[in-house]
């Protein structure tokens, strides 16, 4: 049930502060005293961000539109 809470509240992040939380959980995992199992729900953590930007981004991308030669817009493939 965290899991949901914390993919929800994900959703709500912009690219911005979602590329802030990864930094956050690089440093914590850079640490020498974080333990096996902190480490791993900080991996996680990471992953479910980075997920999150990828598919911002990919909407993102299927959104832009190119000029044509002609001057009329197009769909971005």
């Amino acid at each position: 049930m965290a899991a949901k809470k914390e993919q929800n509240e994900n959703n709500n992040l912009s690219v911005e502060e979602a590329f802030a939380k990864i930094e956050e959980k690089i440093q914590a995992l850079e640490k020498e005293d974080i333990s096996l199992d902190d480490s791993f729900k900080e991996y996680q953590e990471g992953m479910t961000l980075l997920k999150h930007c990828h598919e911002m981004i990919e909407s993102v991308e299927k959104k832009v539109q190119k000029i044509a030669t002609d001057g009329s817009l197009e769909e971005f493939e």
